[in-house]
């Protein structure tokens, strides 16, 4: 009978067998995302001067493991998707600010460390089993890449006023993040069909899903900038990591310039025309940190050595000037 219920008796729930499968297969997964990761991003460690010392693959992996843990044992006990979502958002924000502290471009590592173990782990799952476990995948992945639990405090200090303008913006953003983001990449994906990343075309399940939470997270560091009155969060996280990442990702910032003009587009549309004018001058500014002065269609300099200061005086200047034409 003991053998039995070790092979996935009838007498265990779905979730138990499930969680028996996840932790039988992380360590190997791991391993694997770690290869991926590597593969991909160690020509950048130099090219981008990120001292090598600062990546420790055994701390990173272990920081991962911990996560999937925690999302098994919630998965096992049942725990909606949505309660999890709010236990683990400290720890993800823990995590995330204790490697931006050290450089904000090691959260490249872990964060696709992260997605390429949650990728191999999803993939010898029967399809019911995916849907049972992808949803604790979803809220950590978001949790890690984006500045969620930041973005919680920074509202909470507005919480005390009566009418925080900034405020209204979030509550008017957040609900419409995701269907924001995949109506742009919807849009993307059909102007260039053609186009193929090094995850594949844009068209395809697991490049499309990335891409929507891409879109999901340039929109939350975007309030995030309304909250804090500055584009710190972007300048001293966002642009570093997607210059890290999105040549090795093999993204064009051409493509990046098309999210962000379908961005403006879309806030105009959704947002009331107080929000929309209150985080025009922190759009303007990204879309400025990505423009084709900064990032010309061919200048090999940012294949050879990038250097994240040369957009920062023509990003503040930008913002102060729209800061100041909104308040007279």
């Amino acid at each position: 009978m003991k053998e039995l219920q070790a092979q996935g008796s009838p007498s265990q729930s779905p979730q138990a067998h499930l969680v028996q499968k996840i932790r039988g297969s992380l360590r190997f997964a791991s391993s694997q995302a770690w290869a991926k990761t590597e593969r991909l991003l160690a020509a950048e460690i130099p090219r981008h001067r990120l001292d090598p010392d600062l990546i420790d693959p055994w701390q990173i992996a272990e920081d991962s493991r911990q996560l999937f843990e925690k999302a098994a044992e919630s998965c096992q006990g049942q725990l909606p998707p949505e309660r999890f979502s709010t236990e683990i958002a400290p720890v993800c924000g823990q995590l995330r600010a204790r490697y931006t502290r050290q450089d904000p471009r090691l959260l490249g590592f872990v964060s696709m460390q992260f997605h390429y173990t949650g990728q191999l782990l999803l993939q010898p799952l029967l399809p019911e089993e995916r849907s049972l476990f992808y949803p604790y995948l979803k809220v950590m992945d978001d949790h890690l890449y984006m500045p969620l639990q930041r973005s919680y405090e920074a509202a909470a200090a507005h919480a005390g006023q009566t009418l925080s303008p900034s405020l209204a913006v979030i509550q008017e953003l957040l609900p419409i993040v995701t269907q924001v983001a995949e109506f742009i990449c919807g849009e993307v994906a059909q102007r260039f069909s053609n186009y193929r990343t090094e995850s594949g075309f844009l068209t395809d399940v697991e490049v499309r899903a990335s891409s929507i939470r891409d879109v999901e997270m340039f929109q939350v560091y975007l309030g995030l900038c309304a909250l804090e009155g500055n584009v710190a969060a972007v300048q001293q996280e966002l642009f570093p990591l997607c210059v890290m990442l999105y040549p090795a990702l093999k993204v064009s910032w051409h493509l990046v310039r098309q999210m962000l003009e379908l961005l403006d587009e879309s806030l105009h549309f959704h947002l009331t025309p107080p929000s929309y004018d209150l985080i025009l001058p922190y759009l303007r500014a990204i879309q400025d940190m990505f423009s084709l002065e900064v990032f010309p269609e061919e200048d090999p300099i940012w294949s050879y050595h990038p250097d994240v200061v040369r957009f920062m005086g023509a990003a503040r200047g930008l913002l102060q000037e729209l800061l100041s034409k909104q308040a007279s």
